[in-house]
């Protein structure tokens, strides 16, 4: 990052509404209310979307590379798997070249799933009154923001 800014603020350090990771938190929240009315017709929660969404990007990735793209560790991810195999969505099975690896498939159900899904990023899109460059130009700061936090778990100076 090249433009450095000051780690100070004239805004009252601990007020709610002056908190952008409640901001962030709340909004995360909306958006999975909004997502809950297109997903029933579906069978789908949110987190379990976006595990199909990897999935019909790339079929059969490993649980650990599956939980990494997602950013989930283990105990969220595997009940998450589990419920998907319940309702035939997915199929869990071991690696051919590694035993210790799981791998996860979609099923026929799993892949036919996808063509009910195609106009939900619309319908969420034409919702938030934003025109695409704005959405995606905020993608896009949310990302950097993302990338910024993930460096900092790693920095160990941000402690401080």
């Amino acid at each position: 990052m090249s433009d450095v800014r000051p780690c100070t603020t004239d805004a009252p350090l601990l007020r709610l509404d002056q908190q952008l990771c409640f901001a962030l938190y709340t909004a995360s929240l909306a958006m999975t209310r909004h997502y809950k009315p297109l997903l029933a017709p579906l069978g789908l929660t949110y987190p379990q979307y976006l595990v199909m969404l990897v999935l019909w990007e790339q079929d059969a990735p490993a649980v650990h590379e599956l939980g990494a793209r997602l950013h989930l560790d283990s105990g969220t991810l595997t009940p998450l798997l589990k419920r998907l195999e319940q309702a035939g969505l997915v199929s869990r099975h071991r690696d051919a070249g590694d035993e210790r690896r799981v791998r996860i498939s979609l099923t026929e159900a799993g892949r036919t799933l996808k063509a009910r899904a195609l106009g939900i990023p619309a319908k969420v899109a034409c919702g938030l009154n934003r025109s695409p460059k704005e959405l995606l130009a905020l993608r896009a700061q949310l990302m950097s923001l993302q990338a910024e936090l993930a460096a900092l778990d790693h920095d160990p100076e941000s402690t401080d």
